[in-house]
C-alpha cells in the first residue's frame, strides 16, 4: 500500500525544550495506527503538527504528496482529512441531527446533507437521540455525535484524539465497533491511553518517548519490549497482556 503520510526530521520545541525532536514517520493508505507514550512523551505535540494546530519548528509533513507543513487546520481538511480533538467540538444549543447536517453541508446539498445525516443517525446508533441538544448528552455520546460529524463527508484520513476517553466499557466496545466497519477503508492515526482500547483496534502501535519515537510494532510485540515497559507501559503493559 502507498505512503500516504510523511514526516521527515520533524522538530517542534518550545522554549528549547524539545517536544517532538526529529521524528521520521510513514502512514499507509488503509493502515489504522495508534500513538502511545507517557505524558510528555510528545505524542500530542506530534498530533497537533499533523491537524494543522501547532507549526513545526523544523522538518516537513507531506500528505498524498503535497507539503503541509504550514497549512492551517482548515486546509488540511478540506484535503479530505478528518479531525478530533481532545475535547468534542460540537454546537451544543443545536440537536444532534442538525449538528450533523452542519457538517455535511460543507461538502453536500441541502437534501444530499439530509439523506447522510439520516444515515449517520444509524450508523452511530444515535437515530433515538436525533432531536436531543448535544449540548445534554453524556459524554460517550457526544464523543459519536463529533466522529459522526467527521465522517460524514466520506474523509480518507481520519485524525482522532482519545476517541475512548470518559467512555464506559460499553461505549468504548460500540466505538470499536464502529470503527472496525470502517477498517481498510480509510487510514487511521489514533492517539490514546485505553490500553484495552488499542490491543483492540491497532494493527500497529508507535510509541513516542522523550520526543522521540521509541519503537512501531504490533501491539503484541509492544507489550513485550522491555524498553517499553520501562518507560511507559508498567501495569498497564501487564493488564494488556
Amino acid at each position: 500500500m502507498s505512503v500516504i503520510l510523511r514526516t521527515s526530521e520533524l522538530w517542534r520545541t518550545f522554549g528549547g525544550v524539545a517536544a517532538v525532536a526529529g521524528v521520521d514517520f510513514e502512514l499507509r493508505e488503509g493502515e489504522l495506527r495508534c500513538l502511545i507514550g507517557a505524558n510528555g512523551a510528545g505524542k500530542s505535540t506530534f498530533f497537533k503538527m499533523l491537524t494543522g494546530q501547532l507549526k513545526p519548528t523544523s522538518g516537513r509533513i507531506t500528505l498524498y504528496g503535497k507539503d503541509i507543513t504550514n497549512l492551517p487546520s482548515f486546509a488540511i481538511a478540506r484535503m479530505g482529512v478528518g479531525i478530533k480533538t481532545q475535547v468534542p467540538n460540537l454546537f451544543n444549543g443545536l440537536s444532534v441531527r442538525e449538528n450533523l447536517l452542519v457538517a455535511a453541508r460543507f461538502r453536500m446539498s441541502a437534501r444530499e446533507a439530509a439523506e447522510a445525516a439520516d444515515a449517520m443517525l444509524e450508523r452511530i446508533q444515535m437515530t433515538a437521540q436525533a432531536q436531543l441538544a448535544t449540548g445534554s448528552l453524556a459524554h460517550g455520546h457526544r464523543q459519536w455525535v463529533e466522529l459522526g460529524m467527521i465522517l460524514i463527508n466520506d474523509p480518507q484520513l481520519v485524525l482522532l484524539d482519545e476517541p475512548a476517553a470518559g467512555m464506559t466499557a460499553g461505549e468504548v466496545e460500540r466505538t470499536i465497533a464502529l470503527l472496525e466497519s470502517m477498517r481498510g477503508k480509510r487510514s487511521f492515526i489514533i492517539v490514546e491511553h485505553d490500553m484495552h482500547f488499542i490491543r483492540r483496534i491497532a494493527e500497529r502501535v508507535t510509541v513516542f518517548h522523550r520526543g522521540r519515537v521509541l519503537v512501531e510494532d504490533t501491539m503484541d510485540e509492544v507489550v513485550r519490549n522491555t524498553e517499553v515497559r520501562d518507560a511507559y507501559l508498567g501495569q498497564h503493559g501487564r493488564e494488556a497482556r
